[in-house]
């Protein structure tokens, strides 16, 4: 499966000037909203991760995914293994499990996400669910940008991955991009343009 060309070939593939959700700037974007819209690539997709997932042997009772991208991708990937789904959500700018949903004592989750870039977003869930007196086995996203290593790649785990050590990372592809401290930025030098989010301006 070419997970790259899926991307291109629903325009979720983006050049330009981005902001990432870590807070550094990109000249690239994976838009992975346009991928899900189609719930038959979802399906597929979240059917390849659910293999990798219990072709390693991984039990879960749930998964949880930090909102509002890992929302379709956790939900998908929960019906592929046939599990519960909650999500966690920004509150006064901490990440919050609300809506009535529960954290089970020793429940055991898996936090997936639709892009993992150094993994803030989705160890913040992490930590709201272990609160919660649940467990976290594992981490998965369709995408990682190269920061963490995933299972089943020879990329280097770098040293602004935030996600744990002892907890293993699923993800269909690595997509490595340069990206930049916004002090920094080449983009931002040239005076051409500002970096953005996708979603928050009309994108």
């Amino acid at each position: 499966m070419n997970i790259e060309q899926i991307y291109k070939d629903s325009n979720a593939y983006l050049e330009g000037h981005f902001k990432l959700s870590s807070g550094y700037h990109s000249k690239y974007y994976l838009q992975s909203a346009k991928v899900l819209e189609d719930p038959k690539t979802a399906k597929i997709l979240a059917s390849a991760l659910a293999k990798q997932i219990t072709d390693a042997g991984i039990h879960i009772d749930a998964i949880c995914s930090p909102a509002l991208g890992g929302i379709i991708s956790g939900y998908a990937l929960a019906e592929q293994l046939g599990v519960r789904f909650i999500f966690a959500e920004r509150v006064n700018t901490k990440m919050t499990i609300r809506r009535g949903f529960e954290v089970k004592q020793n429940e055991k989750f898996l936090i997936c996400e639709d892009i993992i870039t150094t993994g803030g977003s989705a160890l913040e869930a992490a930590n709201e669910i272990e609160k919660n007196g649940g467990q976290v086995v594992a981490y998965a996203a369709l995408a990682n940008r190269g920061f963490c290593t995933r299972r089943n790649s020879k990329l280097q785990r770098q040293k602004n991955c935030k996600l744990p050590l002892d907890k293993p990372l699923f993800a269909l592809e690595d997509f490595v991009f340069d990206i930049y401290e916004p002090s920094n930025c080449p983009l931002c030098k040239e005076g051409k343009s500002q970096a953005y989010k996708p979603g928050s301006k009309n994108n």
